[in-house]
């Protein structure tokens, strides 16, 4: 039995939803209604109550009694808002968070459906189309509109999508089960060590984690993922996840190669060092009295090489760790590297970079446009970067 969250704002199309919620109760779904306020000036809560049998929930307080938004949150197998007014999608697109329809929304780890319902002029409007693509970047799926009268008397778009409609995503959604089901996912992971002699290397801090936490939301979605990583003591929660490990850029690039041509999706989420030694000594180097100078050579640029044997169904992800100069430099790699989109962070940010469970991103896109995120931990900033993928991924979704 699938556990439905059913959020309702204040629309003349929330009549709809004493409908939807027959529907997905007769499809044996567990439902539970979210109403605010405004909503329940146009449809009363105990109608919804007794389809959904289950009480409805129109505060964080009732009864005397604490309503858990966290607990509902993590309880929802998705959560579908219909309607959703212009005013509600602001404040998901904004995180504004005034009642217990909002606050769900920001604590739910499920999928999230909109179906948004208001005037032809208010659906037009650059704001609320704004928002709509703002969501889109949050992962959150679009129900389209439909065209046809309005509660104003004018004829256009703005009608939230019929119940039926709405039903038949939902079916579509879990009949999949993992909307990226046959797919295959590249990612690269950690450091890389460019050995000097038997016991010394040219390395950097990077742990693996972001990679590793790129890897498990890829898979987690259906994806079958070939995490490619260095050099470091973590590994993937996942056994579906096929590791394979590397020491040196030329032995990453190697793996890399030989998978990058079929997937579908690549993340190059690895501190690949940007020099090796140009000669190696097979016995330990000794100390000596004076100074010691050693010769570097650049080391293949992974993301750069195989950017240019990209085709168009391929999405391509970089990312850029900077200290300064942090946005021209990441458009720069950006461009030069044939990416979709390049995720920025900051080693000036406190809390991201190496070694943190933590992590603080924005998303450069070709377009120009970006997206920055609050700093988070590097599980959920994996979900947003999956999120924006899974947007490239299905356009129309």
């Amino acid at each position: 039995m699938k556990k439905i969250i059913l959020g309702i704002s204040g629309s003349i199309a929330a009549y709809k939803s004493v409908h939807l919620t027959r529907l997905l109760v007769k499809t044996g779904a567990d439902v539970r209604v979210l109403m605010t306020e405004s909503a329940t000036t146009f449809i009363s809560p105990l109608t919804l109550s007794t389809l959904s049998r289950h009480p409805v929930v129109t505060d964080v307080q009732s009864d005397e009694a604490w309503n858990n938004h966290v607990e509902l949150g993590l309880w929802a197998d998705a959560f579908v808002l219909a309607p959703a007014s212009a005013n509600t999608l602001a404040k998901l697109a904004n995180g504004l968070c005034d009642n217990m329809l909002t606050a769900v929304y920001l604590s739910a780890r499920c999928p999230v459906f909109v179906a948004p319902a208001m005037d032809v002029d208010m659906w037009r409007h650059p704001a609320t189309q704004a928002n709509i693509e703002r969501l889109r970047t949050h992962g959150v799926r679009i129900i389209p509109v439909e065209h046809g009268e309005l509660a104003s008397g004018l004829v256009g778009d703005g009608r939230m999508a019929e119940p039926e409609s709405i039903l038949a995503q939902l079916e579509r959604f879990f009949a999949t089960g993992k909307p990226l089901s046959g797919k295959k996912a590249l990612v690269t992971a950690g450091p890389t060590h460019e050995p000097l002699d038997p016991v010394r290397f040219i390395g950097n801090n990077s742990s693996g984690k972001m990679g590793i936490a790129i890897a498990e939301a890829l898979a987690e979605l259906g994806a079958e993922v070939t995490l490619v990583l260095g050099p470091t003591h973590l590994q993937p929660a996942n056994s579906a996840i096929r590791v394979v490990p590397v020491v040196s850029a030329q032995d990453m690039f190697d793996a890399c190669a030989l998978v990058f041509p079929n997937t579908d999706i690549a993340v190059h989420a690895a501190a690949v060092a940007d020099y090796r030694p140009k000669t190696y000594s097979v016995s330990k180097i000794k100390k000596k009295d004076e100074d010691m100078h050693i010769d570097l050579a650049k080391t293949v640029d992974i993301a750069a090489t195989l950017g240019k044997t990209k085709h168009p169904n391929q999405i391509v992800v970089g990312f850029a760790l900077e200290t300064n100069d942090e946005e021209a430099n990441a458009v720069a790699k950006l461009k030069k590297k044939n990416l979709d989109f390049i995720v920025l962070n900051s080693l000036q940010d406190s809390g991201a970079g190496f070694g943190h469970d933590t992590n603080k991103i924005a998303i450069l896109r070709p377009d120009g446009s970006k997206t920055t995120f609050s700093l988070k931990p590097k599980k959920a900033v994996a979900e947003d970067i999956v999120a924006e993928i899974l947007r490239l991924a299905n356009p129309d979704a």
